[in-house]
């Protein structure tokens, strides 16, 4: 995050993982089928979509003030941040459980928030919660079984 086009580049990728949120909750959504969703599906749905709305909006800061937001000194390689929220965004769209998308956005939401400070210790922090929150998830996803041969 050393040049605006990185900032700018960390900006479109938040946005990415705003519209998989968006997607993901919409899914979950429909698969009621019209029956009735249970009140903690609809707060952690509410919660997630508030969420979506501040991620864009920090996004959109991002791409506005991208000049002033430039980290000389993080010390991370501008593709290790962006493999990160790569692989956020994946989780966000593969997630069976939709609560279990929460702590991953919190942590997007983090790092949005921390590019704004042009801080490397808030920035670091974010990604350390993110690489956290992306190995939580794929701990917690069904693996899939070895293929056999034919």
């Amino acid at each position: 995050m050393a040049t605006v086009p990185q900032i700018e580049a960390l900006a479109d990728q938040l946005s990415v993982c705003a519209d998989q949120i968006h997607a993901r909750v919409m899914k979950d959504i429909k698969a009621y089928n019209g029956k009735p969703v249970g009140d903690a599906e609809q707060a952690t749905a509410r919660a997630l979509l508030d969420d979506e709305l501040l991620l864009r909006q920090r996004a959109n800061s991002l791409y506005a003030d991208a000049a002033t937001y430039v980290v000389k000194t993080l010390g991370k390689p501008q593709q290790h941040v962006m493999e990160l929220t790569t692989a956020a965004a994946e989780k966000i769209r593969k997630i069976k459980m939709i609560g279990d998308v929460v702590g991953l956005v919190g942590g997007l939401l983090s790092l949005a928030g921390a590019a704004a400070t042009g801080q490397p210790v808030p920035i670091l922090a974010a990604l350390d919660k993110i690489r956290l929150q992306v190995k939580t998830v794929e701990a917690t996803m069904p693996k899939k079984p070895p293929l056999t041969p034919a």
